[in-house]
């Protein structure tokens, strides 16, 4: 019998306060996919492309390829985040060379300029902020109060529809292919290796 776990499911806190997202940065995102669902049972995961992601960071435009794997996990999604170049970051900064690393909760708004104003005016101003990328991104610095960055992000109804479809499909999941490299028509799985790989389709 299945007890509902009513304690974790209250319909607080509403709005811009409610987390979403819990983010960890990993040396292969394919490699802690995998480890995500079979060590906790989290899939499948939603390996996407390497982009190039456009911040502002340390006072300077600078260029990230990044690629990300997502998954729900009950009310949160859990997503893991590889950085493919060397260039400095808060990626970068913040990787521990062999294990993943929790980086960053993440909240949505509608109102961006409102809620990062909020933070800054509480002593926690953005330590990085996306340029461009049809919506916005900041990441907070409460890292020295909460040991992670809060992340801010702009709430467009198109990513809510991909926020949704796939909540719906990890909802639904009967435990196969828990890690699946998106493609235009659908998904490839990892090679017998289970490394990661540059992808650019």
């Amino acid at each position: 019998m299945i007890v509902p776990m009513d304690l974790f499911e209250q319909p607080w806190p509403e709005g811009d306060f409610r987390f979403f997202q819990l983010g960890h940065v990993v040396d292969d995102v394919l490699v802690a996919a995998a480890g995500w669902a079979r060590t906790f049972g989290v899939g499948p995961f939603h390996v996407l492309p390497v982009v190039e992601q456009q911040a502002d960071y340390g006072g300077e435009i600078r260029s990230v390829r990044i690629q990300v794997a997502v998954a729900q996990a009950g009310p949160v999604q859990v997503e893991l985040i590889q950085q493919h170049c060397d260039t400095p970051s808060i990626y970068s900064e913040w990787s521990r060379r062999g294990t993943s690393s929790f980086h960053q909760i993440a909240t949505m708004t509608t109102d961006y300029d409102a809620k990062t104003a909020h933070f800054t005016s509480l002593g926690y101003p953005p330590a990085a902020q996306s340029v461009g990328g049809g919506f916005r991104v900041a990441y907070i610095d409460t890292v020295a109060d909460f040991g992670f960055y809060t992340e801010v992000v702009e709430a467009p109804p198109a990513f809510l529809d991909q926020l949704r479809a796939i909540s719906d499909t990890c909802a639904s999941w009967d435990g196969s292919d828990p890690v699946r490299i998106m493609t235009r028509d659908g998904y490839r799985l990892p090679d017998s290796r289970g490394h990661a790989e540059t992808l650019n389709s």
